[in-house]
């Protein structure tokens, strides 16, 4: 078993290992959005129906989302490098199956077993890079560069699928996975050593099943909603479940020796009060995303690839916050840097808000991406080191997990609320208005309310969170 010092003194590794281990985070948030452009094909060259074509998106959404806290607890019982190892294998596999896909069922099923492998290998990576760097600088500086890999990777994922589905074929969205993910599983072993929880302890096999079954169950739940409706048992159903479910996991650990989450764990205020924010920050931004996306292709009338190029100053903006996010931590502390964040995040989707049909690129989309993205910059990173704050080599995976969950829950909310807020409005005014004045009314109400979503989550942090800078430390 390796400590988390002897992670943290292997300097002439650490860098390497870092950069390795953001490619394969830039891999698994490029599958995030990769598929979105490629949709119309995949409909056409598979005969998907519409609802079905819906979960190329969803199977990934759901397996990711709903395994993340086993994987996370596992990788810290069973060793970190050994589950990041195995489930980018698995992605890899998945890949590959993905990109062969002949019928409807082999890609959506290949989706969810890639999901599964992003699950295993996401919080496991983001436990070892905690464990690498344990100083609160330089774990900043190094969730800075991952949280900016991150963040290119959901923008790239949107011009590369615009490029290969144009110039190739859609199928190398899936197969360019295969050399990060032989790279990764081939070099990780030399750069990292295995981190394991010093505690021996059995892994909650009760906790387990409905600790991933209630977030199974609630993302099920949000996303029916977003195809729906809320009203329909599809949604209500799986929403109730996951109530119980969660309720019943809450009983259970608190009286297991070894709970998958040991409730304390979640007492500590400045990791709750990241974690929420992180939520309230995922909905706002992936809806964001996808409405803007939507809007450039259906309003603006601007082509795949046009539209994929159209969104590249979004990464520049991230690259530019998450280069300023540790130098802001150091200056001003963790809670006024997440407060400019949340406040530019908000104020760049009230100008994208305001943005009419007739708007040229220049006037219209691109301010608002850039101050939008900025904030999501300074706030990405400096969310990541407030929410693992305090954890240990027993418990870094699980502190991983639970945030890149809660990510991924926002992001569920986000895509089932306020894209419904959005068709709801424009199917309201369509009948007084054409049809781009209408889906842009629909496009300005969802980002106004995601817009109020971080304002408020502003306001949060700015009363709750820790106010002293040595707050992030390990």
């Amino acid at each position: 078993m390796t400590s988390a010092t002897a992670l943290s003194t292997s300097t002439d590794r650490r860098r390497p290992a870092l950069m390795m281990l953001c490619l394969v985070q830039f891999m698994l948030v490029l599958d995030d959005t990769v598929v979105n452009v490629a949709l119309p094909s995949v409909r056409d060259e598979l005969g998907f129906t519409t609802a079905g074509l819906a979960w190329v998106v969803n199977a990934y959404f759901l397996a990711f989302g709903g395994l993340l806290l086993l994987s996370g607890r596992a990788a810290d019982l069973l060793g970190r490098r050994r589950v990041f190892l195995s489930g980018v294998a698995v992605f890899g596999v998945a890949s590959l199956a993905c990109g062969l896909a002949q019928e409807p069922w082999h890609l959506v099923v290949a989706r969810f077993v890639q999901g599964g492998g992003a699950a295993m290998a996401g919080p496991a990576a983001l436990s070892l890079i905690s464990l690498m760097y344990t100083g609160a600088e330089e774990r900043a500086r190094a969730f800075g560069l991952w949280g900016a890999i991150a963040g290119l990777g959901g923008t790239m994922g949107l011009v590369i699928s615009g490029a290969l589905t144009g110039l190739a074929s859609w199928r190398w969205i899936f197969l360019i996975n295969l050399p990060v993910a032989a790279i990764a599983v081939v070099l990780v072993p030399r750069l990292v050593t295995e981190s394991r929880s010093p505690r021996r302890a059995r892994l909650d096999i009760s906790g387990a099943v409905l600790g991933t079954g209630a977030v199974l169950s609630l993302v099920l739940g949000l996303l029916r909603a977003g195809e729906t409706g809320w009203g329909n048992v599809t949604v209500i159903g799986p929403l109730l479940l996951a109530a119980v479910l969660a309720a019943a996991f809450l009983a259970v650990e608190a009286r297991t020796a070894d709970p998958l989450v040991p409730l304390p764990f979640l007492a500590n205020r400045t990791r709750a009060v990241a974690d929420v924010t992180s939520l309230m920050f995922s909905a706002a931004f992936y809806a964001m995303a996808f409405l803007l996306m939507l809007h450039m292709q259906t309003v603006l009338d601007y082509g795949p690839l046009k539209a994929g190029f159209a969104y590249l100053p979004y990464g520049a903006g991230i690259l530019t916050g998450m280069w300023l996010a540790p130098r802001a931590v150091a200056g001003f502390g963790t809670r006024w840097t997440l407060v400019a964040g949340f406040l530019l995040g908000a104020a760049g989707l009230l100008m994208l808000s305001g943005m009419s049909p007739n708007d040229p690129y220049a006037l219209g989309v691109l301010p608002g991406v850039l101050v939008a993205s900025l904030g999501g910059g300074l706030s990405l990173p400096t969310l990541t080191v407030a929410a693992i704050s305090g954890t240990t080599e027993n418990n870094a995976g699980l502190g991983s997990a639970i945030l890149t969950s809660v990510q991924q829950v926002g992001g569920a909310v986000g895509l089932s609320v306020l894209v419904a807020l959005a068709a709801q409005r424009t199917d309201a005014v369509a009948d007084s208005t054409g049809p781009q004045d209408a889906a842009t009314e629909g496009f300005s109400l969802a980002l106004m309310v995601a817009a109020a979503l971080l304002a408020l989550g502003a306001l949060v942090i700015a009363t709750l969170l820790d106010g002293r800078r040595e707050s992030t430390s390990a």
